[in-house]
């Protein structure tokens, strides 16, 4: 097998507190919010796909420094353009006992593919996955695609029989709250067996003794509890209820680090940027009525101009983010290092000029749909931004809501003007997140282009993109299509934000740039 590493996208991050513990241990960890589902098909959201990724796996893995690494697959080579043939891990068990084998893979395909899975938009360049033999299967993707191993990442591998012995062969819909058996319990073939689950309380694992790989970690129970609370996470860590936190809140480092706890901090892969309904002919939740703004470049360029970046990373991100100039970190593969500064300048004076030209000298008022518990200080950007934002005339009424409702509206298309994230995941490339967030929104990309932005020059890049083998020019492409998406103003990029995780003495964490903790690297001291 020969296998190209992912150009490594930031320097990994570990966290080492002590010596490793020879024995067992147990770990206790926080976030400040639940896994929307135990179903590894059913949601695009980064914090539960990570967390199911203990519990299932796909054919390949990214390590802590995101470079690929077999899995479920042993071995891969390329049979035609757009075909691969991936031989598969024998011997190996799910956690009801049940073998593994290419039926699992086949099935867990089509399952992608039914109506409630929204991980299909992570895997919209594969064409099908069939079966060649029990252990080998051939993956054919709609165009050539060099990466292919980066985006089979999110393709986790269900036990067929379980899922229909369990009336689970179709993954749950959660935007029309229909659960099914998947949602609140697990099958997989990772190093972790769900053992209970109380939603938004706590949520335990036990080590799966059968698992194939050799382990790192020498855990035998973890317990996850979701602390939305700033203040009780960080006490909870300092009293020791909690053995690390992975949403530490800025403001608490020094408290924590006074404490004796260990803090290690590093630029996410993730950008945090505006977003625009660019697609209705009338604006939900505004005072415009038979019109859209957003649909007009000169209003999408004074909420740029509106927006003062700097006092936001020093006010409220408390000097820890990164300004951005583009939608894709410096960090992801293929990103455009020169085009990586700031468009335009915050010139509240400009914004204003603009606004009139457009026929809105007197500004208009729009909703803003923001999560509360998703971003680091979220809920305290959109507030800051609601304030420079009036004072150029574009008055806001600021929807604040948890991840599980804003989430809704991001994949029904319930917005107006909105604030999201994307790293780059589960690809870690810069051609992940111009297809999920720029891309015009179809069955097959676009999957988070909530705005409906849509620019058929632009679209023609992305096949070109998926296709080039040749490196220098595949990074060509990717900036020609940045240059021009970014003088269109799809989104305001605003930046990254920081990983921020800490940990008791004795614990050791591996933190990688993409914030997904692998509980298979985890090491702690035993109680």
């Amino acid at each position: 097998m020969r296998q190209t590493p992912l150009r490594r996208a930031a320097l990994a991050l570990t966290l080492c507190l002590g010596a490793h513990a020879a024995s067992a241990a147990t770990l206790t960890w926080s976030a400040n919010l639940d896994a929307l589902s135990m179903d590894p098909h059913s949601t695009n959201n980064s914090f539960t796909n990570a967390f199911v990724s203990n519990i299932y796996e796909s054919l390949v893995r990214f390590n802590d420094k995101l470079q690929i690494e077999p899995a479920l697959a042993t071995s891969w080579k390329v049979v035609s353009p757009t075909v691969w043939r991936f031989t598969l891990r024998q011997g190996v068990k799910f956690h009801n006992g049940e073998s593994f084998d290419a039926d699992d893979v086949v099935f867990s395909w089509q399952r992608v593919n039914t109506p409630g899975s929204l991980v299909k938009g992570n895997l919209s360049d594969l064409k099908d996955v069939r079966k060649v033999d029990a252990f080998t299967v051939d993956v054919e993707t709609h165009t050539p695609m060099p990466i292919l191993t980066n985006e089979l990442v999110q393709l986790l591998v269900m036990d067929k029989g379980w899922s229909e012995a369990n009336r689970a062969t179709e993954a749950s819909d959660l935007q029309k709250q229909k659960e099914n058996h998947a949602n609140r319990n697990t099958n997989g073939t990772g190093p972790f067996m769900l053992k209970s689950r109380d939603v938004d309380t706590r949520t335990v694992l036990t080590a799966f003794a059968g698992w194939w790989d050799k382990p790192v970690h020498n855990l035998s129970d973890v317990t996850f509890m979701p602390i939305k609370s700033d203040a009780t996470r960080t006490s909870s860590l300092i009293s020791g209820n909690i053995d690390a936190a992975v949403s530490v809140p800025l403001q608490d480092v020094p408290r924590l680090q006074s404490s004796g706890i260990e803090v290690v901090q590093g630029p996410e892969l993730r950008t945090i940027f505006l977003g625009m309904d660019q697609q209705r002919d009338e604006l939900l939740y505004s005072d415009v009525k038979g019109k859209n703004p957003f649909k007009d470049l000169r209003v999408r360029k004074a909420v740029y101009h509106a927006i003062d970046i700097e006092a936001i990373k020093r006010s409220v991100m408390r000097n820890a983010s990164w300004p951005s100039g583009t939608l894709l970190s410096p960090y992801l593969n293929g990103s455009p290092a020169a085009l990586n500064k700031r468009l335009l300048p915050y010139d509240q004076a400009a914004a204003k000029k603009l606004l009139a030209e457009a026929g809105y000298p007197n500004g208009f008022t729009v909703g803003m749909q923001c999560p509360n518990d998703r971003y680091v200080y979220d809920e305290a950007i959109c507030l800051a931004m609601s304030s420079m934002l009036a004072r150029v005339g574009i008055k806001t009424n600021l929807m604040i809501e948890p991840t599980a409702r804003w989430s809704v509206r991001l994949n029904t298309n319930d917005v107006s003007f909105y604030i999201v994230g994307h790293a780059g995941l589960p690809m870690a490339d810069s051609y992940g997140l111009l297809k999920d967030v720029v891309h015009t929104r179809t069955q097959r990309e676009g999957a988070l282009n909530a705005g409906r932005y849509s620019n058929p020059k632009f679209d023609a890049y992305l096949p070109q993109i998926a296709a080039e083998i040749d490196p220098a020019k595949r990074n060509r492409l990717i900036e020609e299509a940045v240059a021009l998406e970014r003088e269109d103003v799809s989104h305001v990029p605003l930046h990254q934000q920081p990983i921020t995780w800490a940990a008791r003495k004795g614990v050791s964490l591996a933190q990688a740039p993409d914030n997904q903790l692998r509980l298979w690297l985890v090491r702690a001291p035993a109680k």
